[in-house]
């Protein structure tokens, strides 16, 4: 308590004390003491209800009403009931600003910002952005489901996933078609999530006009690199001794910039597919076909060794996963020191699905390039790059033909042991290996 309302206090209590003990003198002096100091007594509670009252009145009233003047108790809660509700009112209209300020910030960003309850799935809030991107109406759309008013948008299994939601980089709005968006679902909260939706119709466009560019500039390519090829193998260095080196080097260089442009029309005929036609993809002639390409391109340099623990086959497509299982061991082969040993491994997975993991015992890959080793173009050391005849692009196909198959790429490295990279399939890509298709004995 305050040094000054206990001072009033014990003054009250020094006030109250005197009043009975004048009325007690005085009921003696006329023969009626206890009557006269009842009475005095009820008058004292009378008056202190009355304060009480007039305080309940001032924390009830809407109106700010001044503390009373003057000492004594009731005067000094006054004035503390006064200051405490100052305070709270200030408090208040700090929070209000903070809050006008953030919902006018949210509501002046381009992208769309919905509020969702986790459970539910219902809308609690969004800004005006969500109108035009995801056709919500206020307020008839606060509280509804938010999976059916985003319809012919299917996301209700997506927003189950909840944390483990990945991004949707490429949805039709539910406005128009033809607005493409990106949808991230980010739970900042054990009750809320917050459903961010970006409309990237320009960038989807800008990258279709990239991807044509690739694939006409490279397809335009073709044709000249075939000629100039084509002339370098009929030139004879017989004729020339001095001339040997210098079209060797022209033919070495012809080839690399051929398998550029057949990568990058791979790469862009990829990009352009939404999915693959499915088949039965045979593995163990697979395994062999990869084992055999690894011991021709090492030249007996390596050790290759093939380990098939499974009786599995694959969904998909035989000549694209080929072509990204033939990259990684191409790989391994290029970034393994002579004397080194590649393993080409196909395995169950605990999910019932199946793993397909080259690993090499060569350089290794730095944990900083990791995050970038898919991007095309991308290399960890320019000059073994170029030493070693690869083009960026043979990590970025790979990628792509799993992102087809449902599969994703796992990498795991270190320098100076060597480098795993691993093709995960689930459960739904298998089926059992058809009987003429034994599978192989790890062999060596």
């Amino acid at each position: 308590m305050p040094p000054r309302a206990r001072s009033a206090w014990f003054k009250t209590l020094g006030q109250l004390a005197l009043v009975l003990a004048v009325a007690a003198a005085f009921g003696l002096a006329i023969g009626y003491a206890w009557p006269v100091v009842t009475a005095s007594a009820l008058g004292v509670v009378a008056w202190h209800y009355w304060k009480l009252r007039g305080v309940l009145l001032r924390l009830t009233a809407r109106q700010r009403l001044a503390p009373p003047q003057g000492n004594g108790v009731w005067n000094e809660l006054d004035r503390l009931l006064y200051r405490s509700q100052a305070d709270m009112r200030a408090r208040k209209r700090r929070l209000l600003d903070m809050l006008r300020a953030y919902r006018a910030a949210a509501t002046a960003l381009p992208d769309a910002i919905v509020v969702v309850e986790r459970n539910s799935q219902r809308v609690i809030w969004f800004n005006e952005a969500a109108h035009t991107l995801l056709g919500l109406h206020y307020p008839r759309d606060i509280g509804a489901a938010l999976g059916q008013r985003l319809q012919p948008l299917s996301i209700s299994h997506w927003l189950t996933a909840g944390r483990n939601a990945e991004p949707l980089m490429d949805a039709a709005s539910p406005v128009d078609p033809d607005l493409r968006l990106n949808l991230r679902l980010i739970p900042y909260s054990d009750e809320l999530w917050l459903l961010v939706a970006r409309d990237v119709s320009k960038l989807m466009r800008l990258e279709q006009v990239r991807r044509d560019f690739v694939a006409n500039v490279s397809h335009e390519l073709r044709t000249p690199l075939t000629v100039v090829h084509g002339y370098l193998d009929m030139l004879d260095p017989a004729d020339n001794p001095e001339w040997a080196p210098m079209l060797a080097e022209m033919q070495r260089q012809s080839q690399r910039m051929t398998q550029l442009v057949e990568d990058l029309l791979t790469l862009s005929r990829l990009e352009a597919q939404d999915r693959l036609p499915d088949e039965s993809v045979a593995m163990a002639p697979m395994l062999s076909t990869l084992k055999r390409e690894a011991e021709a391109l090492s030249q007996q340099r390596h050790h290759v060794v093939l380990e098939d623990t499974t009786d599995l086959d694959l969904w998909g497509s035989t000549k694209e996963l080929h072509s990204a299982f033939s990259n990684l061991v191409s790989n391994a082969v290029r970034y393994t020191p002579a004397g080194g040993t590649i393993t080409i491994r196909f395995a169950r997975e605990g999910d019932g699905g199946a793993v397909l993991s080259v690993r090499d015992s060569g350089y290794g890959i730095p944990a900083a390039h990791l995050p970038r080793i898919t991007e095309r173009f991308y290399r960890v050391s320019t000059s073994r790059s170029r030493e070693s005849g690869g083009t960026g692009l043979g990590l970025s196909i790979v990628k792509h033909v799993l992102n087809l198959h449902q599969a994703r790429l796992g990498i795991v490295s270190e320098v100076g042991r060597g480098s795993t990279f691993s093709c995960h399939f689930g459960a739904e890509r298998v089926h059992p290996r058809d009987d003429d298709a034994l599978p192989l004995q790890a062999s060596r």
